[in-house]
Formats: structure tokens, sequence, C-alpha cells
């Protein structure tokens, strides 16, 4: 999670249904049960896939991955505060920034191949002010799409977590320039209080994007 946990709108006791599950089954976060979700709806993870998790922190989202593509498979998961270490070798994780100008660059030593899914759970550090968080999270949202469209393998899936605002329905044009789906969720698991939403390309073209 970049920036700081909490979510447009009003306050939230934490320890609610999910919070209590998420602690029974050992996930480490609660955040855990939407890409479950996701990935349950919309199936495009296999086994032995390739597949980068941005926001990862604290990890719940690497979790259900790892468990996805299994040990064949590769999880990359990066934040800009540190992820506990997993014990499974093929999840790596690591503190990044994405929106720093050597993103691109460290993201490459950290695995230079293609991915089959890209992944994004940030959010931004809230003000509080609808209008300033909504432009925030929109920007981590193209970064995401951006990683997508150029490290996404022909085929590939992305997934962003996104505030609604002003730009929700041009970034949902963006997306479908470059995916031949394009789904909207709102997890069971989220927040009653939460703005947020999660944009989800399916099948990511080969060439360049469609001409409307």
């Amino acid at each position: 999670m970049v920036g700081t946990p909490s979510a447009m709108g009003k306050p939230y006791r934490p320890k609610d249904h999910y919070f209590k599950k998420a602690k029974q089954e050992g996930l480490r976060a609660r955040s855990a049960f939407k890409v479950d979700e996701i990935l349950k709806r919309y199936p495009f993870l296999k086994k032995g896939a390739t597949v980068l998790d941005l926001g990862a922190a604290p990890g719940g989202f690497l979790q259900i991955l790892a468990d996805t593509v299994g040990p064949g498979g590769r999880v990359i998961g990066v934040d800009i505060v540190a992820i506990r270490p997993f014990t499974q070798p093929f999840v790596k994780t690591a503190v990044l920034d994405v929106l720093a100008e050597d993103f691109d660059a460290k993201l490459r030593e950290l695995y230079d191949g293609p991915f089959d899914a890209v992944i994004s759970d940030m959010a931004p550090k809230t003000s509080g002010i609808r209008t300033t968080d909504e432009a925030r999270s929109l920007r981590l949202a193209r970064k995401a799409l951006e990683v997508s469209v150029t490290r996404g393998r022909p085929g590939s899936a992305f997934v962003a977590k996104l505030f609604m605002g002003g730009e929700f329905e041009e970034f949902r044009q963006e997306v479908r320039a470059h995916f031949e789906e394009v789904k909207l969720v709102r997890p069971e698991a989220t927040r009653g209080a939460s703005m947020e939403v999660y944009v989800i390309g399916l099948v990511r073209m080969a060439s360049g994007p469609k001409s409307e």
C-alpha cells in the first residue's frame, strides 16, 4: 500500500469481518480477499505465470498470487515500504518508488522478462481533499497501466485500484485502448465508505492501441 492505508471516506472499524477472517486464515491483510475475489471472477492467472504486484505491502495480495501461480511461477512485489520476506523462493520483493525516475530501470534489474499480469493496489497518501486524492490515485493507476503496456506480454492482464472521480471514464478508455475487455469490480471486502474500485483489463493486444 503506497502512502497511508486509509482511503477516502469515513473512518472505519478495522476489526470487521474480513479483518478477523484474514487473521484466522493467516493472511497478512484483509485486502487478500479482494484479489482472491477478482481472480475467482476472472481467472486470468494460471500455474506457472509471472505477475507483478505494485503497492504490495504488507503482502496480502502476494499470498494469494503465490498460491495461484505456484512454485513454477514467479511473483514480484514492490512498495515504498519494506515487505516482510516470504519463505517461497519464487516470491521476490523490493522497496521501489513507482514514481521515481529510475523505477523502470530498477524493476528491470529485479526482473527483466515479461509479465502475465500487472496488478496494482497502490493508493496515495490521502489529503482529505477529494479532487486532490482522486488526481493522486489516477497518477498511480496510469503508471501501473504504463508498466502493464510496456512489460506485459500479449494476452496479459491488468488490474488497478482507482478512486472514482472526474477522470475515471477517461482512464477506463485508456485501458480499453490496450485490452480486449475492461471490467470494473468493487470487491465485497472493500470498506463501505471507500471510493475505490478496481479496473481490470483482460487480454492485452499485441499491436498498438486500438483506434477509436
